[in-house]
């Protein structure tokens, strides 16, 4: 779209605001010669500023038996870029980026944080309340099992034992693994950091059409350049795989940036002329077939491979259920104050207790609430932001699968308008076969059939066969438009003034 609606001078300025105002008292529709007379403006301004008129307010074309255009707008003359309206939208739209943004990397950071180190947590207090129960056993033999192994003396023994932890997964290590990694100048095998991988399983990896808006206008200009600087309204659905209504209106906002017009041909129907794109110093081949028209790429899941996500499902896994047994004893077990308390509790959260004692009086709200309440909400959000973005792309995809099959439909339409058949509407790429393909062939035909109202005909075996004629005529009147275009008109001549001579 536009991305600057004002002209460089206020002269400029000053004749659309006219301009607009004669066409917002005529809205039913109005010609240049109705536009002339009620401003008194130069028919070549009228010319020139009715496009981007058109554009913003969302005219509707129209073509008279005279062959003149003539402008209306039946969806009201609001402004799609001025005004409260549009000023509340981009407002509300810059606003909610920079929010999500903000939040998005705030979530991010929070989100490795919390896998990771949760993680990590649930895994030390395991093992030291593992080691604990083996040294008890063993210190105590004699006696009965836990009940010399709580109380007050658990404490002390706990930096003893992860001391004793952290020195066991030393020694374990292989010779070659702590050359690698111990020498002042040995790094780490290069590879994808941690968190860009666990903010792709859940966020995914972004857009990969953000540059789109860019691609789709250079194949305008070169499908544009290569007929002539004249495209229909069938070219450009085949172009865009817009419908007929959306296609209209992109087509007026192509006119305002590219300096294009809308005119009528002899048979009576519209085509949109861009002579200045035409003018290129680069006489290279601009040839650009009909069915060439990009496509956009699906979004993917995550980039990724299988077996690392599967971890990342499992690491979560073990914070949901450590989480769940925290609150669940937290809230049913509760303080333990007495040897009693102690036999009756389950075993790690004695041993999480009593640990917790050393930071604070009363450890009820760390476990219930640091051990329970917040990796448990955080495991089930790591689980639901990745399956409701699976839901949502998985339906974005199938909107970029059949906006892909329309541009080939229409094409395939428009190049043998007498003779289309549903079947025949087809591509073996994935990216253009979403998953009804019998309703996306039907509504490709609808679509097309909104531009010229095909007649319907069975052929010997008994299939549908879809006859364009009219869009026939308009393909050939169109030919004939083109083949009027003076070749002359698009070249640059000779070079008349150099400032370097």
């Amino acid at each position: 779209m536009p991305q600057n609606k004002k002209f460089p001078d206020k002269a400029d300025a000053r004749s659309y605001r006219i301009l607009t105002g004669a066409l917002k008292k005529r809205r039913r529709g109005a010609t240049v010669a109705d536009v002339a007379a009620a401003t008194a403006l130069p028919l070549a301004v009228i010319r020139e500023q009715l496009p981007r008129a058109a554009d913003e307010y969302s005219a509707r074309l129209e073509v008279t038996e005279s062959g003149e255009i003539r402008y209306s707008f039946p969806r009201g003359f609001v402004s799609r870029y001025r005004g409260f309206r549009a000023g509340l939208r981009n407002f509300f739209e810059h606003a909610g980026h920079l929010a999500r943004a903000f939040f998005a990397g705030l979530f991010k950071v929070w989100i490795m944080v919390m896998l990771v180190g949760y993680f990590a947590l649930f895994m030390l207090l395991a093992l030291a309340s593992l080691f604990i129960a083996v040294a008890g056993r063993s210190s105590n033999s004699g006696s009965r099992g836990r009940s010399s192994g709580g109380g007050v003396f658990l404490g002390p023994h706990i930096f003893d034992l992860i001391f004793r932890i952290w020195f066991y997964s030393e020694l374990t290590k292989s010779p070659d693994s702590r050359q690698r990694y111990g020498g002042q100048n040995a790094g780490r095998p290069k590879g994808r950091p941690l968190h860009r991988a666990i903010f792709s399983f859940v966020f995914g990896d972004g857009d990969p059409n953000r540059d789109w808006a860019a691609l789709e206008k250079k194949a305008f200009i070169a499908c544009v350049q290569a007929r002539r600087g004249v495209i229909s309204l069938p070219e450009y659905m085949a172009l865009s795989g817009l419908e007929p209504e959306a296609a209209e209106r992109e087509l007026m906002a192509r006119c305002f940036e590219f300096g294009g017009s809308p005119e009528a041909t002899e048979a009576g129907t519209i085509v949109y002329r861009f002579d200045e794109l035409l003018l290129r110093s680069d006489q290279g081949d601009r040839s650009f077939p009909e069915v060439s028209a990009p496509i956009r790429r699906l979004r993917q899941f995550s980039s990724n491979k299988k077996n690392m996500n599967a971890w990342f499902g499992v690491i979560n896994t073990v914070n949901l259920a450590f989480g769940s047994y925290f609150l669940f004893n937290a809230m049913n077990t509760g303080a333990i104050l007495t040897e009693a308390h102690f036999q009756a509790s389950s075993y790690l959260y004695a041993v999480v207790w009593h640990f917790f004692t050393l930071a604070a009086s009363n450890p009820l709200p760390l476990i219930g609430v640091g051990l329970g309440l917040v990796p448990l909400v955080f495991s089930l959000l790591f689980w639901l932001i990745p399956g409701l973005r699976y839901l949502f792309e998985n339906r974005e995809n199938e909107k970029i699968k059949l906006n892909n099959l329309k541009k080939t439909g229409f094409a395939h339409i428009w190049s043998n308008p007498l003779g289309v058949r549903e079947n025949d509407i087809d591509s073996p790429v994935a990216e253009c076969r979403p998953r009804n393909m019998a309703a996306a062939r039907d509504r490709i035909i609808k679509d097309m059939g909104a531009v010229a109202v095909p007649d319907v005909e069975l052929d010997g075996r008994g299939n549908t066969v879809y006859l364009f004629r009219e869009l026939r005529r308009e393909k050939e009147a169109l030919d004939a438009y083109r083949a009027a275009v003076r070749p002359e008109a698009s070249a640059l001549g000779k070079t008349v003034f150099d400032s370097d001579s």
